[in-house]
């Protein structure tokens, strides 16, 4: 199959999130299966990637346009607009079997839509739980949703949910049941092949405490820093030896955080690390004792699952679309999302009976190995583009 993947973002733009990620996983390993995969994307989210601009370049076998971004001000503000799109779209769209839009509030998927229905070519939408209008610039999201979403919505061939969380916010933007295939993202485990050594967080960071809960993610106010907050200090009062890492980007709520950890005096048990690369990342995981995933907003999230692939046990809330994984694998607590005081006791449980959280990442591990393995999933998706094209 000759497949067109559609992301604001891609390698190396991991800064972005999870939906590069997601985009590049995919892609790669349908190359690896024999299919013919391009991406159209742009050239950066915080600073412009020092690459060929508006022409394909192989990346990892993955024929791939960095489409130059009008403005990197706008992009760094999540407005985003490759302004030569347009021109290559009109010429190649017609050239594929199926395209893949991720996300659909997006310059690039107007623009994508818009060719393949001149030429008729069937796509699949991954909304990556940017569905919500009722989240975060509501105004411009329904405005959006007027003159271009809802039709986006309407003319997909199919639409990936991760979760049944995901499938109610389809459902909720009057997204027909029939048109939604559930398929979780994958884990990358061939990272498990090199890791860096243990104890080399701890060493670049200084930390004396014998306890390392790490929470990893952006710094946002839907991901439930506040209520982590609240219970960390519960539990310092019981065990004193341990440190909160704050580990990811900040994405507008930083500064808040830092006035709760000094309301809550303890400036000197919660550390921030910025942005960390993959290979950091797994030496935090490697050093933490629990992985927290304390969001109030989430589709799915990877982060748990990686943590347990690297015998780090987790505690997630069970709003979280991964939350129905992680009790449908027994390998994780669950708790209410504000519920402080039972937070706290789960991560004492933890701390105090390493045996349990061994327990759960033995079920895991078993459990990703067998269902949420890239090559696994992308055999999904693949079924998925066939049935788009022969509309099976």
């Amino acid at each position: 199959m000759k497949i067109l993947q559609v992301t604001n973002f891609f390698k190396p733009s991991w800064e972005a999130g999870g939906i590069a990620r997601v985009a590049y996983e995919i892609s790669k390993n349908l190359v690896k299966e024999g299919h013919e995969v391009t991406v159209f994307t742009t050239d950066g989210f915080k600073s412009r990637l020092k690459i060929i601009k508006n022409k394909p370049i192989d990346v990892d076998g993955i024929n791939t346009y960095y489409f130059r971004n009008l403005s990197n001000y706008l992009t760094k503000r999540n407005i985003v607009i490759p302004y030569y799109l347009p021109f290559i779209a009109r010429i190649k769209i017609k050239d594929f079997d199926v395209i893949h839009i991720h996300e659909h509030r997006t310059l690039l998927a107007v623009i994508v839509h818009y060719y393949s229905k001149k030429y008729n070519i069937p796509y699949v939408l991954q909304a990556h739980g940017t569905l919500p209008n009722t989240i975060g610039k509501q105004n411009q999201k329904k405005i959006f949703d007027i003159l271009w979403g809802n039709e986006i919505l309407k003319d997909a061939s199919k639409l990936i949910s991760v979760s049944n969380t995901e499938v109610d916010q389809y459902l909720q933007m009057n997204v027909p049941i029939e048109k939604m295939v559930v398929i979780p993202n994958g884990i990358d485990i061939d990272s498990l092949s090199s890791l860096p050594e243990k104890g080399s967080f701890r060493a670049r960071y200084h930390i004396n405490q014998k306890h390392i809960i790490l929470y990893l993610g952006r710094l946002h106010k839907i991901k439930g820093i506040d209520f982590l907050l609240r219970s960390f200090v519960e539990l310092a009062k019981d065990i004193d030896d341990s440190v909160l890492i704050l580990a990811g980007p900040d994405d507008g709520y930083k500064d808040k955080a830092k006035e709760q950890i000094h309301e809550l005096g303890l400036e000197k048990k919660v550390i921030f690390t910025g942005y960390m690369g993959p290979m950091d990342k797994i030496s935090a995981y490697l050093d933490a004792e629990i992985l927290v995933y304390p969001s109030s907003f989430e589709i799915f999230g990877l982060v748990p699952f990686e943590a347990i692939m690297y015998d780090t046990p987790v505690i997630v809330t069970d709003d979280c679309g991964c939350s129905e994984f992680i009790k449908r694998a027994s390998c994780g607590y669950l708790v209410k999302y504000g519920d402080v005081i039972d937070f706290k006791c789960k991560m004492r449980l933890m701390l105090e009976n390493p045996e349990v959280g061994s327990k759960f990442v033995e079920n895991g591990q078993k459990y990703i190995k067998s269902n949420l393995t890239w090559p696994l999933i992308c055999k999904k998706i693949e079924t998925l583009y066939e049935n788009c094209i022969y509309k099976v």
